[in-house]
């Protein structure tokens, strides 16, 4: 698949890096695995305007890495290194004397490693840094998918390299427009429901979103054949991506992202699934691992008890609810018999990333300065979409289903009269009440 969007960060980037050429720079890309960093690097900098060095760090011996890298770092730079380094502060310190003379990028990836490896080398890191960056003129940018321990290197005013970055680039999966025109350059004849389904299983994950195209997996039929494969790509995806987050944590975490994306969204409903108290869990995964969210009502007030938890990325609220939860027929190889599943239940379980997706259009059109879900507490009203455009004064409710005949209007203007008695405050001449469906994307 060709490289899509990005349009910004690029623009950004290549302002970065001209800002390099008088001084240093030193930016942070974070951003969720397979959401493709390397390949906005890549993009950005391989263009053969100025020397390019790109470091993968692997999580071995730094005697061993330092092997590696000299190669590399010799190779780009056109000059042999003398001696063979045994840490790597002696090769960051090469690379910033040699941008004293000529200005280079320099990017590292899976920058996180360095912290399995030995913590010490952001000491090192941080002291060659002080010591050249005014002379120096690298654009140095740092790549990492491990939301927890960029922010303990950077943002965790005890660490070494605390206030050394210039700046930070978080990169989002594809935005539902873009997801739309892809889906559309590879299959002009695409339906709603294929749509909806590429979206479900792939929340605008550019990795994902390129493992389905270039197998042709265009169709909601072809995709789920595609998933749930004997050579499937993403079956040990979560496992993957998440163990490397959770590490010895990794199971209780599963069982509280499995309960979520099941659909018990309350604190009572999830902690009775579990077993145990789980709120220490449930704050890490919103706060430390940007998982899940904490969701209110619209117009709740912030210290309402009245509140869900939601996995906030499509993929994987997906892969824990048809992933995970079969693991035994993937064991088992009982492909056929789990696309059957899939098929039965696909459709119910889509219709919150319906929701998502509407939410998503509706906030990156500007359509509206607000969008957010309503409920009351006892259960017996729930809006899919309340918003609220506050510069025109305007207030909407929609109604989201992925079947149009299940839109049922007069249903709605109840739970919006509903809403308007427990917010009189916010009743206005100029509210639209209406339905969204598959047929809307």
């Amino acid at each position: 698949m060709k490289f899509y969007g990005r349009e910004a960060e690029l623009d950004e980037l290549a302002t970065i890096r001209r800002f390099s050429f008088e001084s240093s720079r030193f930016t942070v890309v974070t951003g969720r695995r397979r959401v493709g960093k390397t390949e906005l690097v890549e993009k950005a900098f391989r263009d053969g305007k100025t020397p390019y060095l790109y470091l993968l760090i692997s999580q071995r011996a730094e005697k061993d890495l330092c092997v590696i890298l000299q190669e590399d770092i010799s190779r780009v730079l056109s000059r042999p290194l003398l001696g063979q380094a045994e840490r790597f502060g002696q090769l960051f310190r090469a690379v910033l004397e040699y941008s004293i003379e000529t200005p280079l990028t320099l990017v590292i990836d899976e920058f996180q490693e360095f912290d399995r490896i030995d913590p010490a080398i952001f000491t090192d890191i941080q002291g060659v840094w002080d010591e050249l960056h005014r002379k120096a003129r690298v654009n140095l940018v740092v790549c990492s998918s491990v939301n927890r321990l960029m922010n303990k290197i950077f943002f965790d005013d005890s660490q070494p390299l605390y206030g050394r970055n210039t700046g930070k680039i978080h990169l989002d999966p594809f935005p539902v427009d873009l997801v739309k025109t892809i889906l559309a350059e590879h299959a002009p004849k695409y339906t709603p429901r294929d749509l909806l389904a590429l979206w479900t299983m792939t929340g605008g994950v550019a990795r994902y979103v390129e493992l389905l195209m270039d197998a042709k997996a265009t169709t909601r039929k072809k995709m789920i054949e595609t998933v749930f494969g004997l050579s499937s790509a993403y079956v040990d995806e979560g496992r993957i991506i998440l163990g490397q987050e959770f590490g010895r944590e990794s199971g209780v975490y599963f069982s509280i992202l499995s309960a979520i994306a099941s659909g018990r969204t309350s604190y009572a409903e999830i902690r009775n699934v579990i077993g145990a108290e789980i709120g220490g869990q449930l704050t890490k995964l919103e706060t430390v691992y940007s998982l899940i969210e904490k969701v209110q009502p619209a117009y709740e007030t912030p210290t309402s008890r009245n509140c869900q938890y939601r996995i906030n990325d499509c993929f994987f609220r997906f892969w824990f609810r048809f992933v995970y939860k079969y693991l035994h027929l993937l064991e088992q190889k009982q492909y056929a018999e789990l696309r059957t599943l899939v098929e039965r239940d696909l459709d119910q379980f889509s219709g919150f990333a319906l929701e998502r997706y509407f939410r998503a259009k509706f906030l990156e059109a500007h359509r509206y300065t607000r969008v957010a879900g309503w409920w009351d507490r006892k259960g017996e009203n729930e809006i899919d979409l309340v918003c609220e455009n506050e510069v025109a004064d305007a207030l909407d409710f929609f109604e989201v289903k992925c079947d149009k005949t299940r839109l049922r209007q007069l249903d709605l203007q109840l739970k919006v009269a509903a809403f308007f008695r427990k917010h009189p405050d916010l009743q206005r001449d100029n509210v639209r009440i209406d339905g969204l469906s598959l047929a809307d994307m």
